[in-house]
């Protein structure tokens, strides 16, 4: 399977233990994030995680900035992306059996390292569930 990944500067340790965990269960990761903590702007690193996603040319896609919010609002404004902004695993869980959520956004100031990598798990790990909520998901695109 494979993975892209993108982080703004609140992210660089959260994708270090992500993409160690995917690399260990086998997962092409495809790295879009920066590596440091000085200041970027996260719609760089969001918008081609989006466009791997979108092109198929990744399976899933992990975005992180500093409330998950804007990396999330950036990567959602790609046709066919279902990025949901998950701070459980819950929530994570939800988000892929109910939404087909094809991306998940980890705020990295308000979760932890290893809160960010069970949720990842979880995302990665959960199928959707389809029946009553496929109409709910096709009718997300717009027309």
């Amino acid at each position: 399977m494979k993975i892209s990944i993108g982080n703004d500067h609140a992210g660089p340790e959260y994708k270090k233990a992500i993409v160690e965990m995917l690399q260990k269960k086998g997962y092409e990761v495809k790295n879009y994030g920066t590596d440091t903590d000085e200041s970027v702007d996260y719609p760089d690193f969001g918008h081609p995680v989006a466009t791997d996603v979108e092109n198929k040319k990744a399976d899933f896609g992990i975005v992180i900035c500093g409330s998950g919010n804007g990396i999330n609002m950036t990567v959602n404004k790609h046709g066919g992306i279902r990025a949901a902004l998950c701070w459980t695993k819950e929530i994570a869980a939800l988000a892929r059996q109910h939404n087909d959520a094809n991306i998940i956004s980890i705020p990295a100031r308000y979760t932890s390292i290893n809160q960010a990598v069970e949720m990842v798990e979880t995302f990665l790990n959960t199928d959707f569930e389809g029946g009553r909520h496929l109409n709910r998901v096709n009718k997300i695109a717009c027309q």
